[in-house]
């Protein structure tokens, strides 16, 4: 990658229902991210987070990186971390275990990555391939419940781990995708997990907080207790869903619904101003239409709730109620923007909420765009990049 006393620069590309973003960052001396370049484009031929039409994605991978050479014509890039969401996510609990040679040697990073690799053996049905293997909690010995063993020393080390796996052929295409616009993959990361990077803090993982990253296609949710994740979803709908409901439930064009959901849309049609109208240019000569700002801030509440409810149902299903998550809910993604969504988040689910920004780990003077909920996915892929490569400068230099 590079000699240890640099950092590399990472590249995060997350490829969404809705756009596409790519962005360069490097950590400085404080640890925190320099942004040095950023570019995005339009998505085509990706569903629900899936990538459908290769060459549709790939035309706009390909902008997008264009769009972030512009921004910086020194960058080179040839590797990506790329996120990775849709239907077909699923995740498993697993055990594993290893008697060490040695019970006397403090145990070194090393022997994490064998159970790491170890666990990738894991059976799990024909057609799916694992995604990612992340550690929970570790055992030494008789000690349980240690966050980072390394140190310690002892005869059994074993953990817990939280397995995510994904469709054979889903991966296959986003992978080829990325590939025929010249770059590798250098990992694949699941999107609620580099969104939770980029909007959470230590503080936040210690309390117990979800987080639901609300895409295009699908909203992600990620859930931490005691610093461990506990649980992962894909829930299969996200912002065009309630643009594709704007436009039904009001006779529109797609491109109307979603510039109304933007600038007038609301989660709460009881904050709805009821005598507040919206005019419609008609298609083709015919004649303005008035949309109520309140009508349409009900078809918005009623996918959001929906969108919600699922979200009670995966912490219910996990155990993790009300007492559990002291960090409440954070929300984040281009979801995340609608107005009042905080309040309705609050009342479905009995938690407190916020939005989360990617802002935290950024250093100064950087693009303000970057800070919204948006960007999360993409700036917590660069986080995921650096996390990656201290562990492996912690194997080859233990």
């Amino acid at each position: 990658m590079t000699n240890i006393n640099q950092n590399p620069i990472i590249v995060g590309l997350d490829i969404g229902t809705t756009k596409i973003a790519a962005i360069a960052g490097r950590k400085n001396e404080y640890g925190k991210l320099e942004i040095l370049g950023f570019g995005k484009a339009n998505s085509h031929g990706v569903q629900h987070g899936q990538v459908l039409n290769i060459d549709a994605t790939v035309k706009a991978v390909e902008q997008a990186m264009l769009n972030m050479q512009a921004s910086n014509p020194d960058l080179e890039i040839s590797e990506v971390y790329v996120g990775i969401a849709g239907h077909h996510i699923k995740s498993l609990q697993t055990r594993g275990d290893l008697v060490r040679q040695s019970a006397e040697d403090e145990i070194r990073q090393h022997e994490i990555e064998q159970l790491i690799i170890d666990q990738r053996k894991t059976y799990i049905p024909a057609g799916d391939q694992i995604i990612d293997v992340i550690p929970q909690d570790f055992t030494v010995d008789n000690f349980n419940n240690i966050r980072n063993p390394v140190g310690y020393n002892g005869v059994k080390l074993g953990a817990n781990f939280h397995i995510i796996t994904g469709d054979r052929n889903a991966i296959r295409n986003i992978t080829r995708a990325v590939n025929k616009s010249n770059l590798q993959i250098k990992d694949l990361v699941l999107q609620p997990l580099a969104s939770a990077d980029a909007v959470m803090c230590e503080h936040d993982l210690e309390a117990g907080v979800a987080i639901l990253d609300i895409g295009g296609g699908t909203s992600d949710l990620a859930v931490f207790h005691e610093s461990i994740l506990k649980h992962t979803a894909v829930i299969p709908f996200g912002g065009e869903n309630i643009t594709n409901d704007i436009k039904m439930g009001l006779s529109v064009l797609k491109t109307q619904a979603e510039q109304m959901k933007v600038q007038f849309g609301s989660a709460l049609s009881d904050e709805a101003k009821a005598n507040a109208y919206i005019t419609i240019p008609g298609i083709r000569g015919m004649s303005p239409k008035e949309v109520s700002v309140k009508t349409l801030a009900r078809i918005i509440q009623a996918r959001m709730s929906e969108i919600l409810d699922f979200v009670t149902y995966h912490l219910k299903t996990v155990g993790m109620d009300n007492k559990m998550l002291n960090g409440g809910i954070i929300l984040t993604g281009g979801g995340a923007q609608l107005k009042h969504l905080i309040q309705l988040t609050e009342y479905v689910t009995g938690l407190n909420a916020r939005i989360g920004f990617p802002n935290e780990h950024l250093a100064a003077g950087h693009i303000d765009e970057l800070t919204k909920p948006m960007y999360s996915t993409c700036i917590g892929l660069i986080l995921k990049g650096y996390n990656d490569y201290v562990n492996l400068v912690e194997v080859i230099h233990p």
